[in-house]
């Protein structure tokens, strides 16, 4: 499931920025991405990322920028002097005046460099917490979008459930149907005398049990009722629910093949168009 969450707050002289978010995934594929300074917290991070974010590409960015005067920057002398040197002979060399030269010297790169320097435990604290307001606006996001989902299963759901439903006009019509088509084809090429009303009846629901469809309708019909069951589980029911839905289209398409109905055929095309769209959305679960 896909999530984001961002917090931000002055922490000494800068402005530390977080960024949380992820993609879909089955297993968790964890970035990040932060200041030198706080490489030894990486593990601390990962571990605690790893238990509130579960799965999918996610990226932890943390980054700063300078409100003030930052006393963890300092001039790289040695190389300026570098600089100053080489620019020196070159200015004497070609009669050029040697009052600029300064200017010239740091606008040159890697001039400024970053100190040396610790994390103190109560820089950390604050910016560990700033992650942690970011992860609580993860998870919230991760609600929302989980409650959207939600909503739309339940509709599709419904749609399916309602589509089945309505099967029973067409089905009692249709055996009327069969029954017609056959004793006209009986009597067509048979006369009527030779015509045993025993037999031909027992043929009849012969062929009427083979397209029978109950037995899918009562297992679709639990399928469907089950499928909302895991979904008020709780989390981590992604897989249950892919294996649900694929056990309601086995159901729904052996209806389709027992048809034998242009408007039953219609509508089983239509449900598995709503079940095609709930095996899409499961994948943002699992």
């Amino acid at each position: 499931m896909t999530g984001y969450g961002k917090a931000s707050a002055v922490i000494g002289s800068r402005r530390y920025t977080v960024e949380l978010r992820s993609l879909n995934g089955k297993q968790l594929d964890l970035g990040i991405r932060m200041p030198g300074a706080f490489r030894d917290k990486e593990m601390e991070l990962r571990k605690w990322l790893g238990q509130e974010v579960v799965r999918g590409k996610a990226d932890l960015i943390i980054q700063y920028e300078t409100e003030g005067p930052d006393a963890r920057h300092e001039l790289n002398l040695p190389l300026i002097g570098h600089y100053l040197d080489q620019l020196g002979s070159l200015a004497h060399q070609r009669g050029m005046r040697s009052d600029m030269l300064l200017d010239a010297a740091l606008r040159l790169p890697d001039v400024a460099r970053s100190a040396q320097e610790e994390v103190s435990p109560e820089e950390w604290a604050q910016v560990r917490a700033l992650v942690g307001e970011a992860v609580a606006q993860f998870q919230a996001h991760r609600v929302q979008e989980g409650a959207v989902l939600e909503a739309d299963f339940r509709h599709r759901l419904g749609e399916i459930g309602a589509t089945e439903a309505g099967l029973d006009a067409l089905l009692s019509a249709r055996i009327d149907r069969v029954k017609a088509r056959i004793l006209q084809h009986v009597t067509e090429n048979l006369e009527r005398g030779r015509l045993d009303e025993n037999r031909f009846e027992q043929e009849v629901l012969f062929y009427l049990e083979k397209m029978d469809v109950t037995e899918e309708r009562v297992r679709l019909r639990a399928h469907l009722a089950y499928f909302q069951e895991i979904m008020e589980q709780g989390d981590e029911q992604g897989k249950k629910l892919g294996f649900i839905a694929q056990e309601i289209g086995r159901e729904v398409n052996t209806l389709g093949s027992k048809a034998n109905d242009a408007e039953i055929q219609r509508r089983v095309v239509g449900m598995k168009d709503e079940l095609e769209k709930i095996k899409e959305q499961v994948l943002n679960v699992m």
